[in-house]
């Protein structure tokens, strides 16, 4: 209870601060990549319920000759890399946060077609609501191979308190500022998940 208050407050209190923020990114995206402004896409949450998470767009629409969207590499501008190198991309979350699909803190909400390539134990990931930000972003982010993120969040999961959500919104600005682990290397984003090996 008391974490879902601190949420509450907390994102309600930013996207009020922010708003002029809000709005100039806003304005820029749909300048420099068009629109939709705010990218969603439908991620699993608390015990796995499907909400959609709402980003600012961060890559153009480009497709190749048969109409296939380009990898990811080819549609990342410069603007796109300054947004998530400095997190901004991530505001529009706020909004998740505040009715109450997702936390500040928590693992990071993956994509739908993951979850049935879960082992029992990385599943409890989805025990607590995913934040947009958690311990996996804060000791190591993309630069972490899929099996050390997954363990860092269950541990979040059975190890969670007020406390520790605050030392990890004081590590993120942290990490923010210092713009570290944004990508794997050799990747522009993360790599994906294929599954557990045997």
């Amino acid at each position: 209870m008391m974490k879902r208050l601190f949420d509450f407050l907390t994102a309600f209190t930013l996207l009020f601060m922010l708003s002029p923020v809000l709005f100039i990114v806003a304005l820029l995206v749909r300048f420099k990549l068009g629109s939709p402004i705010i990218f969603h896409q439908p991620r699993p949450g608390l015990k796995g319920e499907v909400f959609s998470m709402y980003k600012f767009r961060s890559m153009t629409d480009e497709k190749d000759e048969n109409g296939e969207l380009l990898p990811d590499s080819m549609r990342l501008t410069g603007f796109g890399k300054l947004l998530r190198s400095t997190s901004m991309d991530e505001l529009p979350g706020l909004w998740n946060v505040l009715i109450g699909k997702m936390s500040l803190v928590g693992p990071r909400p993956l994509l739908i077609e993951y979850l049935p390539l879960y082992s029992h134990e990385q599943a409890k990931r989805h025990n607590v609501r995913p934040g947009i930000t958690g311990w996996a972003q804060v000791n190591g982010r993309n630069n972490l191979s899929w099996q050390e993120k997954f363990k860092l969040d269950v541990w979040y999961v059975e190890n969670q308190s007020f406390w520790l959500d605050i030392k990890i919104l004081f590590l993120t600005v942290y990490k923010v500022i210092k713009r570290s682990d944004i990508a794997a290397d050799g990747e522009v984003t993360m790599t994906k998940f294929t599954g557990n090996e045997e």
